[in-house]
């Protein structure tokens, strides 16, 4: 690689960003940044350039990584160590003839006018897996702390045998919980059975739902209405790890009296660092493929 080829611009992003920054910089890579003024971690690397703008940010390298994810609000990109609001339509402005690779991107086709070439890591699939592991600790520990019992011997209800599912069914059931898992496809049923946790279809769930201790919620869909909160026993801790606008019906919760942990973007919050390794990793796979 030149000196051109490893430089790299990186704007916005929360603690796995700053920990990746640091990373690239390890590697050798010239980074310049936008939206992470507000990082000490960052001051003191010799290899790493604040810009005070975007515009000239961006000019430095053929690629720019963004958040993960990109918006929180489709309105302005995530920076919570940025100084500078940055409004998503300026960013897609100063992305012009640009490589954007970043989290939960969904404005391609705004992208693609403006000619910006996009790549989303979650939807690559070696970083969603890896990223689960870190999403499954996050909700055991969510778990361990809400409930005044051990997760040993409780039951434990996980809906949706995906990936975020599948992980967090064998790490549960490696701590000794009671393991149920709700699935609507049967063929994920027969998966459920075959990994030796007890599989409840989609349609069987309402006369299930009150005898667990602990409800995970992975489907992006509200699922668990009012109607389904009703089932519920009332000491019943319910963790939502699904995205905006969630799988249960929160105000129907809170008026039950129901304990409901809406568990966001965890791998930020329970390991920044393991999951910059993850971006990294995926970072450079991307890399070659460009």
């Amino acid at each position: 690689m030149n000196n051109m080829e490893k430089a790299i611009t990186v704007v916005g992003g929360d603690l796995r960003i700053v920990k990746l920054i640091e990373m690239l910089n390890n590697d050798g890579y010239k980074v310049y940044t936008y939206a992470l003024e507000n990082s000490e971690e960052l001051l003191s690397l010799d290899g790493v350039e604040m810009c005070p703008t975007l515009e000239e940010a961006v000019s430095y390298s053929k690629v720019v990584v963004g958040p993960v994810p990109l918006s929180s609000d489709r309105r302005r990109i995530s920076s919570p160590f940025g100084r500078n609001v940055v409004e998503l339509e300026d960013f897609i402005t100063a992305l012009k003839g640009k490589y954007l690779i970043a989290g939960n991107i969904n404005i391609t086709d705004k992208l693609e006018e403006m000619g910006v070439q996009s790549i989303d890591l979650l939807k690559r699939e070696e970083f969603s897996v890896l990223n689960t592991i870190a999403t499954a600790e996050g909700t055991i520990q969510i778990a361990m702390e809400e409930t005044q019992r051990t997760v040993h011997g409780t039951n434990v209800l996980i809906m949706g045998f995906g990936r975020i599912g599948k992980v967090l069914a064998k790490m549960l059931d490696g701590i000794g919980a009671k393991v149920y898992c709700e699935a609507r496809k049967n063929e994920d049923i027969s998966w459920i059975k075959a990994y030796g946790y007890n599989p409840i279809h989609l349609n069987d769930l309402d006369e299930n739902l009150g005898k667990f201790d602990i409800i995970i919620n992975t489907i992006p869909f509200q699922l668990l209405s009012a109607e389904k909160l009703d089932l519920v026993k009332p000491e019943a801790v319910i963790i939502d790890l699904a995205s905006n606008p969630g799988g249960v019906d929160r105000k129907a919760a809170r008026e039950k009296g129901l304990k409901v942990i809406w568990a966001l973007s965890l791998p930020a919050k329970v390991a920044p660092l393991t999951s910059a390794e993850f971006i990294k990793e995926t970072l450079y796979h991307v890399l070659k493929e460009l």
